[in-house]
């Protein structure tokens, strides 16, 4: 019998952490993480990092494992994150794996493309035209050189946009021509859950999720990290806003508002990605949102009961409990 990755994908703020707990602790087994941001030790709040009760629920891997100082790859972490699992599939039959960064979550499930290195003359003149013309210029190239990588990039990550820019000028390729070659296949079955919602429940949980964030501290932690501004690490939603208002260049309710705006565009990408994929279980998490199309909607608290039991009430429940099962074989959805 193959070993089962459950990969439980979505937009931010869809409530992705408490959905792999509650199948974590169904399985008896762990979770890794393949949320980028969150690797990092110094900036907990600012990517929703699990919390300490979480945490304590159940056993996680690659959370606040590096140092903003550290520079982490893709690569390394198909590497770390395919050693761990080996592991982990030693002592269980099941792992979670949870996380919204599409490209980490797909380099573990599906295997890296073996890319060229970096070249150092085109890193040169791109960091260049960064420096001088900022990073507008730098999405501007990206979308006229492959439209399609650019609906799904972080773009507020210029890290990415050197990458990929680079591969297209190596290679006379697009990135998503060159990152849609066949690979390897994995000796395990992955599963993807897909967490969904309607637009305006999304949007509403991510705006309360920023005000959250602040009254959390996370004012304090981003002016903790102003020496690290410029490290690959801090390119992100979230800092990038507040260091413009320490910078004195936006007041602090503007700063936030973008951290809003920022975040809802990046849902909408993250969305846009799951698109993408294959083999995706889709579980709506907005009770009003169910519908013919969506096999599973339900609130938290009777998933919770029917993981825990066994025991689901609801038609979607069963379904879901099915795919868990390894019983629901073909893939569902409304993505």
């Amino acid at each position: 019998m193959k070993k089962r990755l459950f990969s439980i994908v979505g937009p931010t703020g869809i409530g992705k952490t408490k959905l792999a707990i509650l199948v974590a602790k169904y399985f008896g087994t762990e979770i890794l993480s393949c949320d980028a941001r969150q690797f990092f030790k110094e900036m907990p709040i600012g990517t929703a990092a699990p919390d300490g009760d979480e945490l304590a629920e159940v056993k996680h891997h690659f959370i606040g494992n590096l140092s903003v100082e550290e520079e982490y790859s893709i690569g390394q972490y198909e590497i770390d994150a395919l050693a761990k699992l080996e592991e982990l599939f030693l002592k269980y039959d099941e792992v979670v794996l949870v996380g919204g960064s599409g490209m980490y979550e797909k380099a573990l499930v599906e295997g890296l493309n073996n890319l060229p290195e970096a070249n150092e003359e085109n890193q040169r003149q791109l960091e260049q035209i960064w420096r001088d013309k900022g990073i507008e210029t730098l999405k501007d190239m990206l979308r006229e050189a492959d439209e399609e990588y650019y609906q799904v990039v972080d773009r507020e990550n210029p890290r990415r946009l050197l990458r990929a820019l680079d591969i297209i000028w190596q290679t006379g390729k697009t990135y998503t021509e060159n990152i849609a070659q066949p690979l390897p296949q994995r000796n395990f079955e992955t599963i993807r859950i897909g967490l969904t919602a309607e637009r305006e429940v999304m949007y509403d949980r991510i705006n309360q999720r920023v005000d959250k964030m602040m009254e959390q501290g996370l004012l304090q932690e981003a002016k903790n990290l102003l020496p690290y501004r410029n490290n690959t690490a801090l390119q992100t939603v979230g800092y990038a806003e507040l260091f413009k208002y320490f910078d004195g260049d936006w007041d602090l309710d503007f700063a936030v508002s973008e951290i809003k705006k920022n975040s809802r565009r990046y849902a909408k990408r993250q969305l846009t990605w799951l698109k993408k994929l294959n083999h995706v279980q889709c579980v709506c998490t907005s009770p009003q949102n169910w519908s013919g199309n969506c096999p599973f909607s339900t609130t938290a608290r009777n998933l919770n009961t029917s993981l825990n039991t066994g025991n689901p009430k609801l038609d979607q429940e069963k379904n879901f409990l099915r795919v868990l099962q390894g019983k629901q074989q073909q893939p569902y959805g409304c993505f």
